[in-house]
């Protein structure tokens, strides 16, 4: 099983939001080291707890920080961009890291509605998303729009020997079922939806599934985990994401807050989902992770997991990562 990582650069009670872009970069680096095999980096706008708001800049930090890890978005939300741009920022992120950069995209808006009207104003962006992702496609491949298209002739610069590989991303079926017509590998969003639909979604890519960038169907889930020294300590870290969760149904987002200021009283329905979140939570020392997270790429047939995991305390996002490397055999690099 092989293990990667997203990062979200989230907001944190009493810190300033420039040391969680910093955090990230550090994480990168250490992550590296470790053995993981991807990177990835997540785009939000305007939401309170989330700060990482151009993975594609960050990436370039990465880039010029690290060696052999792959770095990516997760991802570029399509609809707000120009295609072409994209692509030229991308072949320019492949320049500094040759052979190494991912390019995840999806058409979830990241953001509530008017932002989302801020950054793009039409409002039937979204619906463009198949043709943004066809051609994307083809100027991060190299390849010309066909004759009749304003895009016939122009070239996304700079050129090489390599480009990133692009990812279609996910949390239903309507990715799914994009990727495998497009023949691109895909990731599916399990904690987003604690999992919800994850296995009918990786069920309905394999079998639509054509050939395109790719010959053979390929996905991996992405999933929230913490590790700790010990399972005692796990579930008092876990008391940030725990609150965050469960505002977050109410519709409250903020900075997360430090283990010890999180736990609140909870209403009945709040108390139900509580208990829901923890009944699926992958919470534990390494090694109880680790059989976790084995179980649940042995149950939706993937052979590579995405790790996320947020603490209030960079220093034990970072542990966490390490206990899940020696857990799970990761070669340091």
């Amino acid at each position: 099983m092989q293990l990667s990582v997203l990062d979200q650069s989230v907001a944190c009670v009493g810190r300033p939001q420039d040391e969680s872009i910093r955090n990230t970069v550090a994480l990168a680096e250490l992550c590296e080291r470790l053995g993981y095999q991807r990177f990835w980096m997540s785009e939000h706008h305007s939401l309170p707890a989330i700060v990482g708001t151009a993975p594609e800049v960050l990436m370039a930090a990465v880039a010029v920080r690290t060696r052999s890890i792959r770095i990516g978005s997760a991802g570029v939300m399509l609809p707000h961009y120009s295609p072409f741009k994209v692509a030229e920022q991308f072949r320019v992120l492949d320049a500094l890291a040759p052979g190494r950069i991912d390019l995840g995209v999806g058409r979830a808006p990241g953001s509530d509605h008017r932002t989302a009207m801020l950054l793009n104003p039409d409002p039937r962006a979204s619906e463009m998303f198949p043709q943004q992702v066809r051609e994307l496609q083809a100027w991060v491949g190299g390849h010309d729009m066909p004759e009749g298209h304003p895009g016939h002739g122009i070239q996304a610069f700079p050129r090489g020997s390599t480009a990133p590989e692009l990812w279609m991303l996910g949390s239903s079926g309507y990715g799914a079922q994009l990727a495998a017509h497009f023949g691109l590998p895909y990731s599916f969003a399990h904690f987003i939806t604690d999992g919800e639909g994850c296995a009918e979604a990786l069920e309905l890519y394999r079998h639509r599934f054509k050939p395109g960038a790719l010959q053979e169907p390929r996905a991996n889930v992405c999933v929230w985990a913490l590790a700790a020294d010990t399972e005692e300590e796990a579930w008092r870290l876990f008391a940030s994401r725990e609150r965050a969760r469960v505002d977050r149904q109410t519709g409250r987002f903020g900075p997360l807050l430090p283990p010890e200021q999180a736990v609140r009283p909870y209403d009945e329905a709040e108390e139900v989902y509580r208990r829901q979140l923890r009944g699926k939570a992958m919470v534990g020392t390494g090694e109880q992770v680790a059989q976790k997270l084995r179980a649940l790429a042995e149950e939706l047939e993937v052979d590579e997991l995405v790790v996320i995991t947020w603490t209030w305390d960079p220093f034990a996002q970072r542990r966490s990562y390490e206990l899940l490397a020696q857990a799970c055999g990761l070669q340091p690099a």
